[in-house]
């Protein structure tokens, strides 16, 4: 992995861990619906400019729309919407322990779609990093509590693999910022469907919720999802997906400094070993592939 990525993928990995902390205060004005509206509103806003002023492309070509319109209702329509409801009847440590999933379903979706096939190591890297979430998941939460709900968290993971890997066949044609912007506006579309009251329920929310909502929409979103882009037209998606790994680790970190919620022994043990297991999915990728 170039350095470019990496660094890249770093700050992916801290803009996404704030986005925990960033919700939460978010949520104490907004409904989640309303909040993941505001959010991509925000986030659909914040590309325009940066595509005008540096003179790229403002609208897909006419036979990529429904490619986009797909990526996006899989990555930003369905991935928020089923993590929210799933999320207002499943632990928090749960849904967390299910989102981890991704990265392996990720590298089984790569395999079968566009034949990126992951060594040995690689699996044992994602074991070693899965190992390290549940360490945190138990340091912050250890009643589970799953429940049919469930099902929602893990459609989120396996969605967010398809809108991985399948975002890897536009990189010949398009800026990775271009099918970040073109994917967020596309799916920005079904948002609208939590569109009533959310005039009346953002006049109210108060001047910390709205200010967490646009945070959200800029950096977490806008900004990171165009990082996440980057770093897949430049590394295999299986590697980029692996570093995922990282981000409840940040999420710890800012939920300590901004909110007070002070990790755990076993939770700060956790993060060392989810990041160890990234080391190891990178170690892999330098080596030759072998067949199994």
């Amino acid at each position: 992995m170039s350095l470019s990525v990496f660094f890249a993928m770093f700050i992916l990995a801290i803009l996404w861990g704030s986005a925990f902390p960033g919700i939460k205060i978010g949520l104490e004005g907004l409904s989640a619906g309303h909040l993941t509206l505001a959010r991509f509103l925000v986030a659909s806003l914040s590309f325009i400019p940066y595509l005008l002023i540096n003179k790229r492309r403002l609208w897909p070509k006419r036979q990529d729309i429904p490619f986009f319109l797909l990526l996006g209702l899989l990555g930003i329509s369905i991935y928020h919407t089923a993590l929210n409801f799933g999320e207002l009847y499943v632990t928090a440590g749960a849904a967390s322990l299910i989102i981890a999933t991704a990265p392996a379903l990720t590298a089984i979706v790569a395999y079968f779609l566009i034949g990126d096939r992951l060594p040995l190591l690689g699996w044992l890297g994602i074991i070693v990093s899965f190992a390290g979430v549940i360490l945190i998941v138990l340091g912050e939460d250890a009643n589970l509590g799953f429940n049919p709900y469930a099902l929602l968290i893990l459609l989120s993971a396996l969605v967010t693999a398809f809108f991985a890997v399948l975002q890897t066949r536009l990189f010949g044609r398009y800026q990775a910022v271009e099918v970040s912007a073109f994917a967020t506006w596309a799916g920005t579309l079904p948002l609208l469907i939590f569109w009533p009251g959310f005039l009346t329920d953002i006049s109210s929310a108060g001047l910390k919720p709205l200010l967490a909502a646009i945070y959200i929409g800029v950096f977490p979103a806008a900004i990171a999802y165009a990082l996440f882009a980057y770093s897949l037209s430049k590394a295999p998606v299986t590697l980029v997906t692996a570093y995922l790994y990282s981000v409840p680790v940040f999420s710890l970190i800012f939920s300590w400094l901004l909110i007070g919620e002070v990790p755990t022994r076993l939770t700060l043990v956790g993060g060392a070993i989810a990041v160890l297991g990234i080391i190891l999915v990178n170690q892999s990728k330098r080596r030759p592939t072998v067949k199994i």
